[in-house]
């Protein structure tokens, strides 16, 4: 397993894994970015990509954020591992590397979102201590 920063060239494995990560989520009809808008917009994507074999089994997007009562951090937008490579820490290694990334960045902390039925990755949040707060609701404007 080899995790490493993504390129414009991981974007056709990167789009496919978010086609799948949208159903996993239970919501398809999200998923509106195509690949020729990732390639057009690649000056606003950060991303890590896990490698299995070769192949890019698992990724994680973020961007850099500011928040009024914290200052700098890191936004993780998504995360996902593919089914079939799961159970081998590839989800906590992405985290690790998400965590280091804002740390070197000065960040005050990492923020994200986990479905409320998806148990698994709340424990593994709850692992490295973080804190899950379900007091806000999300709100979303598509334009």
């Amino acid at each position: 397993m080899h995790i490493r920063p993504a390129t414009v060239n991981d974007f056709p494995s990167i789009h496919a894994l978010l086609r799948e990560f949208s159903i996993f989520q239970k919501t398809p009809e999200k998923m509106l970015i195509t690949l020729e808008e990732m390639v057009a917009q690649q000056d606003l994507f950060r991303g890590l990509v896990a490698e299995e074999g070769g192949a890019i089994v698992g990724f994680a997007t973020y961007f850099f954020s500011y928040y009024s009562w914290s200052g700098k951090a890191l936004y993780l937008d998504d995360l996902y591992v593919q089914p079939a490579a799961r159970g081998n820490g590839l989800g906590s290694r992405l985290l690790d590397a998400i965590i280091a990334l804002a740390r070197t960045a000065g960040c005050k902390k990492v923020r994200w979102q986990v479905s409320r039925w998806n148990e698994p990755a709340q424990a593994l949040y709850r692992k490295i201590g973080a804190s899950i707060d379900d007091t806000e609701i999300n709100c979303d404007l598509v334009l």
